[in-house]
């Protein structure tokens, strides 16, 4: 491959980033990985990242809004796992715990039991032991906390005629 010129490289690297934000929106870092994948040099990559902050066109913390947003409601993400997901992109963990924190407790809570409702709908013969095991487990994946899966889990259960004695041995 031939070695490109400054301006070669400054147009293909903006190319690269242009393509990138035109699938979706990314990070500053999202955009520095690809451009380094892609072989350019770190001072076009930084100076490019530069110019395209300065334009409005790479905001992390708008991203992490939006991520937060959209990762809560379609897949529903607890806090945890959203400043999780922030950080593996990129993100400064002060950034995505402020974008996380717009989730409060009652609407995590509230996500919460509608995931539960919505995978109980699909274990009609299953004992309770297993359902109790599975969904917790599924609610531990989506990083909600021990206690309140436990009681989401507990009340939902009861709320569906199971009798969730499971559950009441000192768990908080």
């Amino acid at each position: 491959m031939r070695e490109l010129s400054p301006d070669e490289a400054w147009r293909k690297a903006k190319e690269v980033c242009f393509d990138l934000l035109a699938a979706r929106p990314r990070t500053k870092d999202e955009l520095r990985q690809a451009l380094r994948r892609k072989g350019f040099a770190d001072d076009v990559g930084e100076r490019l990242l530069g110019k395209l902050d300065d334009a409005g066109l790479v905001d992390d913390a708008a991203f992490a809004e939006t991520w937060v947003r959209s990762r809560h409601t379609h897949r529903g993400l607890a806090r945890k796992a959203l400043i999780a997901e922030l950080k593996h992109k990129g993100v400064d963990p002060e950034v995505a715990a402020e974008a996380a924190g717009e989730i409060d407790a009652a609407a995590e809570e509230q996500r919460a039991r509608e995931l539960v409702r919505k995978k109980l709908r699909t274990m009609v013969d299953v004992d309770e032991q297993k359902a109790t095991r599975r969904l917790l487990g599924m609610l531990a994946r989506k990083g909600y906390s021990q206690g309140l899966a436990y009681r989401v889990v507990r009340e939902e259960l009861r709320e569906a005629g199971a009798e969730t004695t499971l559950l009441d041995d000192g768990v908080p």
